[in-house]
Parts: structure tokens; C-alpha cells; sequence
């Protein structure tokens, strides 16, 4: 990159270490460490939370997926919507989850079914979250690798070190301490001005990607060049596309439900709003925060997309591809074996001359899916595999993941190629931070601090979190420098998810809205999840090394061909098992969703066989006759039918006049025009298919144009209103009152011994 993209990408960054050294100081106790005080307001939580919640590698995880089965899939997204917006709306599980003030979802549980099985659902999910985000380090660190086009290694001093690790290791010490400086404090102040200062850097982006690019001359004829059933805009024509189709959305559809806030990567957030009303409007406001960063991933996707197939970018795309594979093919293959197959790699590189061995690899019998497309990641793929199968599979990951970090490389001018590079940095800085803080403190608050029973000092505790969060980190980077991952990333994601979310979903729904749900119900739902996970991991790992090879040596391969492939008839085109020697047949969403269904009928089962007597959700949730002295009665009314729609939109007394107009504004923008269109077209192309050209003009509208509409108003109306929540916020924690009591632990009943306890731990 130019000295003036490095300097674009230094100012902001200079600029929030500032900021949050100064919000260290706001950090007296445990909750200021693990929920920012409980004080935020609406506007920092919508703006901070979406920062942390869109990380680097959800970016290249989305790069990836629209790259290789495109944006027509993602249609049928908007059956997401009345769902999601009723959900939204009503605060489903979000509301109730902040009235039970717990600050960690152990701490719910525990007061929802027992510590026993707070102690057993923390470690199941710190397992499942702190290897979900290993892979975080190493997909970060490579895409910058790839679009900065950094060396593979670097002399300092005579030593040779690998950049990636050194990079890895840089943005993980810069995350350790931007979160030990104050926890969810300067987690969320960092965020948010991240959020606030990537509105308008988003803007530019997008500017320069339509003036580089003509949407009807470039873009929309290279996504319409694509084979029958595998379009990439038509989502009536999609039979063909085998990981990211219509069973995907559906099985994202039922998680949505059945998984309501089960995932904990962002629980700092869940707990940090003033109250629950407060709580539930931040996440109401997500839905116009999002603005030019959606319009902007897209735009890239696409853009990349175009470069890579378009023909009048044949020289470029040619250049970028053998670049990309040279790159990844050394990045992959280290070890000595693989000298000579990179030699004659490199020979067809600079002369166009295959060897045998590579003429050999070139040919159709070797490829059991072969890209028509990409010739030469399939042949250096195959060329790899032949020494060690593993790193075909690695490379064909890397190689798919980097495709559009490396055609943006090339397509960004000056200036712009540094904003971009600075909006990759705070996407990896801001979810680094939240998620080394969550899952940091899920080990201590739901396993160390309950299994000890009494209360630590808060200076021990904060130590001990400090000490735990910078564990994760360190586990993150030998993970990251070892794991060679061969699948694609939302895949990955799915699958070590479901060793938490398999089970997690009904026990903390239920727990929430079912008197009935009882301990045994919810040990049976976790353990039988995660067992399923663990399961299709092991199976997914060992299959083309050790499963397959076995099944053919021992004559059993035909019998479990028919079975596993029988059993996915009826669910062809979208669920398609076949077994094959290089690929676990069962992909990684379709055993996140076995396990979520075996899950649910496990939690209501065993619950109505185990359940004596009713729990008391009002004490829980802190209603009635348990409500806090200060706090403010909601008052229910009657539902007729001239309120029934109030309900509906989650309006209650707390509701002011700006808020019912912002529940309005989305309860008709989803309705009217989100799933208003899906039915609309939906049914007219059941009657009459529209033309493939009728599809590109339709995502130019409901992707770039309204959106785009909605991004100009958004930027302005989060940056002045989060700059004026972030002051407030400042304000709040001056003026709050620290409570020693509460930190984490669940006290049933407060005696003057406890809190004579707390005062000489305090003390000593």
C-alpha cells in the first residue's frame, strides 16, 4: 500500500487508543468490567453492538459464500422477516433476559435451574465459543497478509518469522489490552467510536466501487453468465447449489427461533443498557443502523466477483489468479515434500510449460467437482493433494477465502485501499476485544467463581478475568497457527457453534417464557447436542483420512452409501448426501440443525416427565410484588382488538412518542416493503418467471438502490445520536453508585453476614 493509505490507517486507530485509556477510568468494580455499569444508552448499544457483531471474518465469510453460490440464495432471507421483526419488536427473550439483571447467561441460568448446571452449560459453551473464535486470529491476519500483500516471512534481526503469526500476534496483544484496560467499558466506548468513524469511510467505499464499475456494462452481465440451477441472482434457479441454498435459510430460519440469544460472543452487550426498555430499543435501532456497511459488503463481493470472471478484465483477473496461487500454494505447503511440486508450479507460472506430473493432475478423472472456472486452483489443489491430502483441502480453503481480499487489492485506487484496510482493522480490533471479553468471562463468572462459592475481592476478580481473557488470546493464536481449516468458514462456525447452540436454544427460551422446563430437561438438551456436534466435528476431520479409507477396506462401503444416500432422497435437491472419498457427506448446517431438533423435543419431553411444581417466573423477573423500588411498573392493558396491534409491535406504557414511531417505521419498512416484496414476486414468479435480466435489475434495487437511500439518513442519524449517547454514557458512570454485591454471584436472600463478608474480603 502508498504511505498515504498507511496514514489513513494510523490517525483513526492513534485516535481510540486514546479514547480508551481515558475510559479506563470509569472501571470502580466487577459490573463495570463485565456490563459497562449497566448505565448505556440505546444509541451506543446499536451502534457498538453492530460494530462487534461484524467482524473481519464474517466479511470474508460472506466474501466467500456469495463468491461461490451468489446472492440468489440470499432471497429467500426475507422469510426471515416477520419472524424477525416480531422477535424485535416485542423484545422476545432480549427484554426478559435484562429483567432477571444477570449479567452472564449462567448467572440466568442458575437462578432458572440450578449452579450444577451453570457450571456444565459454561463449559460447554466456553469450549464451543472459545474454539469458534480460534480461527478468528488466522483468517484476520491472512486477509491482510493477501490484501496488503505482505511477505510470507520477515528477517528482523537475522530471524526468520512467519508474517502471519506476527500478525496474528500484533492485533491479538492490541485486543488483550484495549479489554484489560477497562473490560466492557472501553469495549463499548472503542466500539462505538469505530462505529461512529466507519459511517463515512463505508460511504466512500461504495462511491468508489460504482464509479470503478458499471452495474448494467459489468456487474450484472458477469453475474448472469452462470450454469443452469446455479444462478446468481435468480432464486428460482438455485436446485444445484449444495451448501448455501433454501435448506440453509431454513435451517437459519428455525435457529433464529428456537436459538434466541443462545449465542454469547456479544453477552457484555446483553446486560449493559440502562434497563430493559433501553435494552430492547438498541436492538430495535439495529435495524436502520446497518446503512452503507451491508450496501458496502455486497458492493465488494460483487466487485470482486467482476474483476475476477468479467472478460474485460481477462489480463488483470490472469494475473491476480496466478498471484493468489502462488501465494496460498506457499502458505500451505512448507514442509520440504513439497519442493518439487512447487517448483513445477512455479515453472508453469513463468512459462506456461506443465510437466507431466502437473498435465497428469490437470486431467478430468482427478476432480470429483471440478470448477470450470478456476483450472489452475484445481490443478495446484490436486498437485498438493497428491503429496498430503489435508493440504489440497487447505489450500482450496485459503485459496476460496482470499479470492476478493486479492481482486480488491487490485481495484481499490490510493487512499481508497488504505479506508478499506482501516474498516478491515476496526472490524478485527472490535471483535477481537468482545469476544476474548465474553468468552474470558464466561470461564470465570459461570465456572471458577460458582464452583468456589464465595466471593472473591473485586481487585481478584478483575485480576482474574484480566488473566483468563488474555488465556483465550493465547489459545486463539497457537490454535489459529495450527489448525488447518478445510471447510468454509459459516460452515465452520455452524458446526463448532452446535457443540453449544444444539442444546442451548430451548433452555434459555424456555427457561424465560416455560413455568414447565426443568434442570433435567435442560442437562438432556445440552448434553445431547453437543454430543451430535462433537460427533459430526470428528467425523468431519477423520473422514478422508481414516472413515472413508476404512469403509472401503472392510467392504461396508456400499451398504452405508445406500443408507446415508437413501436417506437424503426425500429431501433432494437442497439436502444431498453422497459418499464420497474426499467430503463428510452431511455438511455442517444440516448437524447443527439435528442437533437443535433433537434438542428441542428433548427439553419439552423430559421436562413434563421431571416437573413437579411451577416456577416462579415473576420473582425471576423481578415483576409484581418483586419488582426494585425505583424502577417502573409497566402497566398491562386489557387486549382488544383496537390494541392487539400494539402488542404485536411490543408498545407498552414505557413506549414514548419517538418510540412508537421508530417501532412503526420498522414494522412497515420489514412488512411493506421486506416481506411485502418477497410475497409479491414470489407469487408473480410462480404464475410468470421473470427473465434472468428482470432478476439483475431487481438486486440492483432492493441491494444498492433503497438501501443506499437509507444509508445517507442513517449516517448522519447514528453518528450525531451515538456521539450524544457516548457523552451521556461518560456522564452515567460518573455519577453511578458501585454495588460490591453484585458480581455475578446469585444470592437468594442477603444476610448481614453476607454482607460483613464482602466488606472484609474488601479490605483485605
Amino acid at each position: 500500500m502508498h504511505l498515504v493509505d498507511w496514514l489513513i490507517v494510523a490517525l483513526p486507530l492513534i485516535l481510540v487508543t486514546y479514547v480508551a485509556l481515558q475510559a479506563q477510568r470509569f472501571v470502580k468494580g466487577v459490573s463495570d468490567f463485565l456490563a459497562a455499569g449497566r448505565v448505556a444508552g440505546r444509541y451506543v448499544v446499536a451502534v457498538a453492538s453492530g460494530e462487534a457483531g461484524m467482524g473481519l471474518i464474517s466479511v470474508v465469510a460472506l466474501f466467500e459464500a456469495y463468491y461461490n453460490s451468489g446472492f440468489a440464495y440470499s432471497f429467500w432471507n426475507q422469510l426471515y422477516v416477520p419472524v424477525g421483526m416480531l422477535m424485535l419488536l416485542t423484545g422476545y427473550c432480549i427484554y426478559r433476559y435484562r429483567e432477571t439483571r444477570a449479567m452472564t447467561m449462567g448467572q440466568f441460568f442458575e437462578m432458572r435451574y440450578s449452579r450444577s448446571f451453570r457450571i456444565y452449560a459454561a463449559s460447554l459453551q466456553s469450549l464451543s465459543g472459545v474454539v469458534n473464535y480460534a480461527i478468528f486470529p488466522a483468517v484476520g491476519a491472512r486477509f491482510l497478509i493477501y490484501y496488503c500483500d505482505f511477505p510470507l516471512t520477515l528477517n528482523l534481526f537475522g530471524w526468520i518469522f512467519p508474517t502471519f503469526a506476527l500478525v496474528m500476534a500484533l492485533f491479538l496483544s492490541a485486543a488483550v489490552i484495549i479489554v484489560s484496560l477497562g473490560g466492557q467499558i472501553t469495549i463499548m466506548v472503542t466500539d462505538c467510536i469505530l462505529g461512529i468513524l466507519s459511517y463515512p469511510l463505508y460511504a466512500i467505499v461504495v462511491i468508489a466501487l460504482l464509479v470503478r464499475f458499471s452495474w448494467s456494462g459489468d456487474m450484472a452481465p458477469t453475474l448472469l453468465d452462470r450454469p443452469a440451477g446455479e444462478s446468481m441472482l435468480n432464486p428460482f434457479d438455485i436446485d444445484k447449489l449444495r451448501d448455501f441454498n433454501l435448506f440453509y435459510i431454513l435451517v437459519g430460519l428455525f435457529s433464529n427461533v428456537f436459538n434466541r440469544m443462545a449465542w454469547s460472543g456479544t453477552q457484555g452487550y446483553n446486560a449493559a443498557a440502562m434497563n430493559a426498555h433501553e435494552q430492547k430499543m438498541g436492538a430495535v435501532l439495529g435495524t436502520w443502523r446497518a446503512g452503507f456497511q451491508t450496501m458496502m459488503i455486497v458492493l465488494l463481493a460483487v466487485a470482486g466477483y467482476t474483476y475476477m470472471n468479467n472478460d474485460r478484465f481477462a489480463e488483470q483477473a490472469t494475473e491476480a489468479r496466478q498471484q493468489l496461487t502462488w501465494k496460498a500454494a506457499n502458505d500451505v505447503a512448507q514442509e520440504p515434500e513439497f519442493d518439487e511440486v512447487k517448483r513445477e508450479i512455479r515453472q508453469y507460472l513463468d512459462t506456461g510449460e506443465m510437466s507431466p506430473d502437473l498435465v497428469a493432475w490437470s486431467s478430468e478423472e482427478h476432480f470429483e467437482d471440478k470448477d470450470e472456472n478456476e483450472p489452475l486452483r484445481d490443478m495446484v489443489k490436486e498437485a498438493l493433494a497428491s503429496r498430503d491430502k489435508s493440504a489440497g483441502q487447505t489450500f482450496g480453503a485459503i485459496h476460496d477465502q482470499m479470492r476478493v481480499p486479492i481482486a480488491l487489492r487490485n481495484i481499490l485506487p490510493i487512499g481508497v485501499t488504505g479506508i478499506f484496510c482501516a474498516l478491515c482493522i476496526f472490524l478485527l480490533i472490535s471483535t477481537d476485544t468482545t469476544y476474548m471479553h465474553s468468552w474470558g468471562s464466561i470461564i470465570v463468572q459461570d465456572i471458577m467463581l460458582p464452583i468456589r462459592g464465595r466471593a472473591f475481592t473485586a481487585q481478584q476478580q478483575l485480576k482474574l478475568l484480566r488473566l483468563i481473557i488474555a488465556g483465550v488470546a493465547v489459545f486463539a493464536f497457537f490454535f489459529s497457527l495450527i489448525f488447518a481449516q478445510v471447510d468454509y468458514i459459516l460452515m465452520f462456525f455452524a458446526i463448532t457453534g452446535a457443540i453449544w447452540l444444539g442444546g442451548a436454544g430451548p433452555c434459555i427460551v424456555g427457561g424465560l417464557y416455560w413455568r414447565r422446563g426443568t434442570s433435567a430437561g435442560a442437562f438432556a438438551t445440552l448434553t445431547a447436542g453437543s454430543m451430535l456436534a462433537v460427533g459430526g466435528i470428528v467425523a468431519q476431520k477423520t473422514w478422508v483420512k481414516h472413515i472413508y479409507p476404512w469403509l472401503e477396506s472392510t467392504g461396508r462401503l456400499p451398504g452405508v452409501s445406500r443408507i446415508v444416500e437413501g436417506l437424503s432422497r426425500p429431501l433432494e435437491p437442497y439436502v444431498e448426501w453422497r459418499v464420497l472419498p474426499d467430503k463428510f457427506p452431511i455438511n455442517s448446517q444440516e448437524i447443527y440443525f439435528i442437533a437443535m431438533l433433537v434438542g428441542v423435543i428433548l427439553y419439552v419431553t423430559i421436562s413434563l416427565l421431571t416437573g413437579t411444581e411451577s416456577f416462579n417466573m415473576e420473582r425471576m423477573l423481578h415483576r409484581g410484588k418483586y419488582r426494585r423500588e425505583g424502577e417502573v411498573e409497566i402497566i398491562h392493558e386489557p387486549v382488544t382488538w383496537m390494541t392487539a396491534y400494539q402488542k404485536i409491535l411490543g408498545i407498552n406504557s414505557e413506549y414514548t412518542r419517538g418510540d412508537r414511531i421508530l417501532a412503526w417505521s420498522v414494522f412497515l419498512y420489514s412488512m411493506l416493503w421486506g416481506f411485502g416484496s418477497f410475497v409479491v414476486i414470489t407469487a408473480w414468479n410462480t404464475i410468470t418467471p421473470w427473465p434472468d435480466s428482470w432478476w439483475a435489475e431487481w438486486f440492483k434495487v432492493y441491494n444498492l438502490v433503497v438501501p443506499g437511500i437509507i444509508a445517507v439518513v442513517s449516517t448522519v442519524w447514528f453518528s450525531i445520536g451515538g456521539t450524544i449517547d457516548l457523552k451521556r454514557l461518560f456522564r452515567r458512570l460518573e455519577e453511578k453508585e458501585d454495588n460490591l454485591l453484585d458480581d455475578g454471584r446469585v444470592i437468594g436472600h442477603v444476610s448481614a453476614d453476607d454482607v460483613k463478608h464482602v466488606d472484609e474480603v474488601e479490605h483485605e
